[in-house]
């Protein structure tokens, strides 16, 4: 958890030149012109800056110093095409440019991957507050967004101090949907989103939860585990297959590597609708019947859940990201339980 920032003097450009031992004018360089300052020296000033709690110069003052900016940074965890094709994700995205439309806003999308500019493009963003989408515990940015001093919700977590939050209760809901998907098997498996910012593919019996640092594959792992030990399956004996994303295709080449284990699951608890639909035709292409030889969920009752007769977790990303949008021009944080409810269809045997 990111602690909250100290009420002492804010750090200045000069502040942060002195420390990294360079002159106020490379220091400026090293924000505004980066590509005009060596690499040893902008890593020096960029140390310096987060030592310091620096977070560069405010773009609403190079902007005639304006009050406000009347747009929202969206800071999405993933290349930016992923808005477009994840359904989920655009869901949520067009929750939040419901709000927008209605307030006069504009939207910008601040894609972010792990990489070392990551901090610097939410530092030098013009606008007036911030929407997170889920990331990882030690995410940089979050510690920068909180610096920042701007109206700051995050979406599925982590949870930040003085930051708001919104989110399901995804260990609630992957206790009930594990508990329907897991019944009556003798092979349970589970299909994961990855672990953290390293995205590597893997099985793993009884994978161990804290083991992931996004929270919403963490508190997910919770809940099936839960749901294991309900339907009195030792969570040791649960193939846990963590995908690298959240797509049908990485979905497909991982449950065929578990249709072709000795131990087959006879039911696998995916954590998304795109993966339970790459299963799915994984499993049919091997000849197997569904829920018979094996049932499957899914997660979020995507359109293609219902057509499908899968069984799910219903959510509604559309309305998370209005509360998100809504949260973040009224500077209210605060912490948001959205609502969830499990979807029983054809797929699962009970």
């Amino acid at each position: 958890m990111v602690k909250s920032s100290s009420d002492r003097r804010p750090a200045t450009l000069a502040d942060v030149a002195a420390k990294a031992g360079v002159s106020v004018m490379t220091a400026s360089y090293a924000f505004n012109r980066p590509q005009r300052v060596s690499a040893p020296a902008r890593a020096k000033v960029e140390e310096a800056a987060v030592a310091l709690g620096y977070v560069g110069p405010d773009p609403n003052a190079r902007s005639l110093r304006r009050r406000r900016t009347s747009s929202l940074g969206v800071v999405l965890g993933e290349h930016l095409s992923y808005a477009f094709d994840d359904p989920q994700a655009a869901a949520f995205l067009a929750g939040i440019a419901d709000v927008c439309a209605e307030r006069s806003y504009a939207m910008t999308i601040l894609p972010t991957t792990g990489g070392p500019e990551d901090t610097r493009r939410i530092r030098v963003a013009a606008v007036d507050g911030f929407i997170l989408w889920t990331t990882v515990d030690d995410d940089p940015v979050l510690a920068t967004v909180q610096a920042l001093r701007l109206p700051a919700v995050i979406h599925g977590g982590p949870r930040v101090d003085g930051l708001g939050l919104v989110s399901i209760d995804n260990r609630a809901a992957a206790r009930e949907i594990g508990t329907a998907t897991f019944a009556r098997a003798e092979h349970p498996a589970v299909l994961a989103f990855p672990l953290d910012r390293r995205r590597e593919q893997q099985l793993a019996p009884g994978l161990t939860p804290s083991t992931a640092s996004f929270p919403v594959t963490r508190d997910r792992l919770l809940g099936f585990r839960d749901a294991a030990r309900r339907t009195r399956h030792p969570w040791q004996s649960v193939t846990v297959a963590v995908c690298s994303h959240n797509d049908r295709a990485h979905a497909r080449a991982m449950t065929e590597r578990l249709l072709s284990r000795p131990d087959t699951p006879d039911a696998i608890a995916a954590m998304g609708d795109e993966q339970a639909i790459g299963a799915l035709d994984a499993i049919h292409a091997a000849g197997l019947r569904v829920p018979a030889d094996i049932a499957i969920s899914g997660w979020d009752d995507s359109p293609f859940a219902a057509d499908l007769g899968l069984t799910t977790v219903a959510q509604s990303m559309r309305d998370q990201g209005g509360e998100c949008a809504r949260m973040v021009m009224a500077n209210a944080p605060r912490h948001v339980q959205a609502a969830w409810s499990l979807v029983r269809r054809n797929t699962t045997r009970d």
